[in-house]
Parts: structure tokens; C-alpha cells; sequence
């Protein structure tokens, strides 16, 4: 499997957990994609040190070849997934963590 069919393919499982098995749908929320500009602009930091100054190398036969701030979009690909995928956990993690009817929050402290 290339680099990139393994970066479409996290894209689309990351996708598939946050709307279909977490359920929290960040990626179908405004505030998500008001905010991945910055996470976006970040990551092209980092993976532009990181691959412009060759501490990371890729295989030109398993990568597109188009690049943004010298690393792949492949990367951001990876990126994009890693994003989705934490975001959601944490948002269906804090939910079931909140007290509902169904379940009570902890007992008042005493006076």
C-alpha cells in the first residue's frame, strides 16, 4: 500500500468512527472547520522543519509528490485524521462524563 491510498484511507476511517461509531459529527460542525485553519497552519510548521531539513524522507514512488511548505499532503492527510479522530474521543469521553437523568453527578459537599 502507497503512502497515499494509506492517507485517503485514515481520512475516510477518521471520518467513518467521528459521524458514524463516536457520533459526535465534529466534522459536520462549523466551529470544527472555523478552527482547523490554525491546527492546519501548525502542522505545516512542524512538517516543514521536519521534512526541509531532512529529518524526514519519503519514497518518491509512494508519495503524490505535491508538497505544501515541503511536506507531502499526504502528511496533512494523516494529520487531518489524527485531528478528527482525538476531537472525537474527547468529545464523546466529556459527554459520558457530564451527569445526565441517567446518571446523578457527585453528592453535594456538606455545609
Amino acid at each position: 500500500m502507497t503512502y497515499t491510498a494509506a492517507a485517503v484511507l485514515g481520512v475516510l476511517v477518521a471520518v467513518l468512527i467521528d459521524v458514524f461509531v463516536l457520533r459526535s459529527r465534529i466534522v459536520l460542525g462549523r466551529v470544527f472547520w472555523c478552527t482547523y485553519p490554525i491546527i492546519f497552519g501548525f502542522q505545516l510548521l512542524s512538517n516543514g522543519v521536519l521534512t526541509g531539513r531532512g529529518v524526514v524522507l519519503y519514497n518518491s514512488d509512494d508519495i503524490l509528490g505535491i508538497r505544501l511548505v515541503y511536506a507531502p499532503v499526504e502528511d496533512l492527510a494523516f494529520g487531518f485524521a489524527l485531528i478528527v479522530v482525538t476531537l472525537s474521543l474527547w468529545v464523546r469521553l466529556s459527554a459520558a462524563s457530564q451527569p445526565g437523568p441517567d446518571r446523578p453527578g457527585p453528592p453535594a459537599p456538606p455545609r
